[in-house]
Formats: C-alpha cells, sequence, structure tokens
C-alpha cells in the first residue's frame, strides 16, 4: 500500500521524513503529489536504498480553468510518474475525467465540488483515478468534519454503483499527520467503507506507479510500434 503525500515546500516535512514514517508504519511506497507551483528537489533513488521504501514522483496540477490545467498536463506528464488535477469546481472535475493522460482527480469534492453519473463514467472510460480524501475526516471537526464525511460516502456510492476506479489517501503534508494503513482502514469502516474498499484504494497508488514505470520505460517502446498514451504529441 502507498500514500500520497504533499512535502516541502507544498508541506512541512522533506520527502526523506515522509518516506522513513512510511516505512515505519508499514507501507510499500509515497507518492510525492507537490502542486506543480510548489516543487521540490529530492532525489528518489537515495531515498528509496535509504529507508527501503518506494518513492514515486508526482504531480498535482493546481490551476484557475480548465485551459491553464491542459497546458501544465501537457508540460509535465512525461516527466512525472503519476501526474493528478486538483479538482472541486465542476469544470475543473469535467476536465481531469475527460483527459487520458490524467491519472488521480485529487480532492473532487472539495470547494462544493460534485461528482455527478456524468463525470463518473468519463472517470471509467478514461481510466482515471477518483481519489477518497480523508484528510477532512481526519484532520477537522465539527460541521466541516460532517460534511467532509458526507461527501465521502456520497461519493463512495456512485463510485460503486459504476465500478469506477479509485484511490485513497489520508493526504498529509507532515510525516506528523501520517497515520498507518490499518488506522486508516479503521477510519473507513467508521465511516461505513470496508477496510478491503480503503486498503484496495491505498494499493492503487502503487499499482498506477508500476503501469506508468512499465510505459515510460525505453523497453515499453519498440522499433514501428505506436508510442504509450503518456508521450507527448507531435
Amino acid at each position: 500500500m502507498y500514500e500520497a503525500v504533499h512535502a516541502h515546500p507544498d508541506g512541512e516535512s522533506t520527502v526523506a521524513r515522509l518516506a522513513k514514517t512510511a516505512a515505519d508504519y508499514g507501507f510499500e511506497g509515497v507518492v510525492v503529489r507537490n502542486h506543480h507551483d510548489s516543487r521540490g528537489e529530492y532525489d528518489a533513488e537515495e531515498i528509496r536504498e535509504a529507508y527501503d521504501v518506494d518513492v514515486v514522483t508526482g504531480l498535482e496540477i493546481r490551476a484557475d480553468s480548465p485551459e491553464q490545467a491542459g497546458g501544465s498536463v501537457g508540460n509535465y506528464r512525461t516527466e512525472q510518474t503519476i501526474l493528478a488535477v486538483h479538482g472541486g469546481s465542476n469544470a475543473m472535475n469535467r476536465f481531469a475525467v475527460e483527459t487520458d493522460k490524467v491519472d488521480v482527480l485529487a480532492h473532487p469534492m472539495a470547494g462544493g465540488g460534485d461528482v455527478n453519473h456524468v463525470i463518473v463514467k468519463a472517470a471509467v472510460e478514461n481510466g482515471v483515478r477518483l481519489e477518497f480524501d480523508l484528510s477532512g475526516v481526519l484532520r477537522r471537526s465539527g460541521g466541516r468534519r460532517v460534511r467532509a464525511i458526507q461527501s465521502l460516502q456520497k461519493l463512495e456510492e456512485i463510485v460503486d454503483y459504476y465500478d469506477a476506479p479509485y484511490v485513497v489517501s489520508g493526504d498529509p503534508r507532515s510525516h506528523l499527520e501520517m497515520r498507518a494503513p490499518r488506522e486508516l482502514a479503521a477510519l473507513g469502516e467508521e465511516l461505513g467503507f470496508s477496510s478491503e474498499f480503503i486498503e484496495a484504494g491505498l494499493a492503487e497508488w502503487g499499482h498506477l506507479a508500476e503501469r506508468n514505470r512499465a510505459i515510460r520505460s525505453e523497453s515499453f517502446i519498440e522499433p514501428g510500434v505506436e508510442r504509450g498514451r503518456y508521450d507527448e504529441e507531435s
């Protein structure tokens, strides 16, 4: 299972500190998902060897409009193993799920956003994972926590109905915010999800990384064979 993290300068802890904590908690890897305007420098291979945990390079596109996001997706797709789009508005949610170069629609229910049947069907068609972001339940209280729970439960209903692809994250921005897989599974059960549902969503980050690394590898591209879906269009 993998956790998707925001590291310094987008978060409070370094990639190395987050990776060490993830290893201590029993994760197989971390996906570094800093927003594209807050990228940091780190050596994924060096950290991987130091803590015996996979470090996946990633990026979360945060934009004011689908047009702006489209340019960023084109710029960063071939550089990153996992590419997410920060959703929340109906326009950004729709853009993300209709773009097959996007791996994950992050925070689809944030800021009053919604996920309807049209969006989920497009996610299924294009293989875009919908994120169950548990941070609102983990780190909010009162009415804001209640609304976060309701949003997650609504998302689960429609994802289950269409058997849509999804990922799960606690979205930590510090090693102190990280929770072990068993804790996240227990939280999911409190919300009405099965532990298997949560664990499958955590594992999906790793499956995405494995698939995309294969797509990007030189051995994947043979002479005369069409290039993979994530390569730049000529």
